[in-house]
């Protein structure tokens, strides 16, 4: 997956494009590659570093309030939104495959099937941490978030491309730690298992 991280990025708009819809006087869209998207053509892959509606009297720098630095550039107008985080969570959550902005981290995924795997997983203790770092390290998509090293602060949406390919990959991994487990602690060696075990087995085709 690729890392957007707000504070690092900046987002780059086309400035006639964004004054032309402000004066339209209607909700809109900025996606993270600096596409401005009309409330009409709103879709579930969109990602947004802004969704909502501006005063067009206003100055251009000074319309998208305080949480958001604006610079313009000639024909472009540079954003830097990393200080509408808590906004961006809200807006964006809908979309995304697993949300990873609390303190205790991910605990479901969106996806019914992606859920299904990790509901299952947890019973021989594979937690949804583990989970997420395979879907970030194999699978296409993108990871929206703030991150910094000093003092350390993370906080993050995934958006997975293909939810079938996330799907196999997950489901492969999860089958591979079961049956690592299986060898390796006695307490969960077949015969041991009870019937929830038992039943993920099956759900594992193991």
């Amino acid at each position: 997956m690729k890392k957007f991280n707000l504070f690092n990025e900046v987002i780059v708009v086309n400035k006639s494009d964004l004054q032309n819809i402000m004066l339209k006087g209607e909700e809109f869209g900025i996606d993270i590659y600096g596409n401005i998207i009309d409330n009409s053509s709103y879709t579930k892959d969109d990602i947004y570093i802004f969704k909502g509606k501006i005063d067009a009297d206003l100055e251009l720098i000074k319309s998208f309030g305080n949480k958001y630095q604006l610079v313009e550039d000639g024909d472009r107008v540079l954003i830097k939104a990393f200080g509408n985080w808590q906004a961006l969570i809200e807006i964006n959550t809908p979309n995304a495959t697993y949300d990873d902005t609390t303190a205790d981290g991910v605990g479901e995924f969106e996806d019914e099937g992606l859920e299904n795997i990790g509901w299952n997983a947890v019973d021989f203790n594979v937690n949804y941490r583990s989970l997420v770092e395979v879907l970030e390290e194999k699978c296409e998509g993108t990871l929206l978030c703030i991150e910094q090293d000093d003092p350390y602060q993370f906080s993050g949406l995934g958006f997975i491309e293909d939810t079938k390919v996330a799907y196999d990959v997950l489901f492969k991994y999860v089958q591979e730690r079961i049956i690592e487990v299986m060898k390796t602690d006695d307490d969960y060696k077949r015969e041991n298992l009870d019937s929830d075990e038992l039943e993920v087995l099956e759900f594992f085709k193991l």
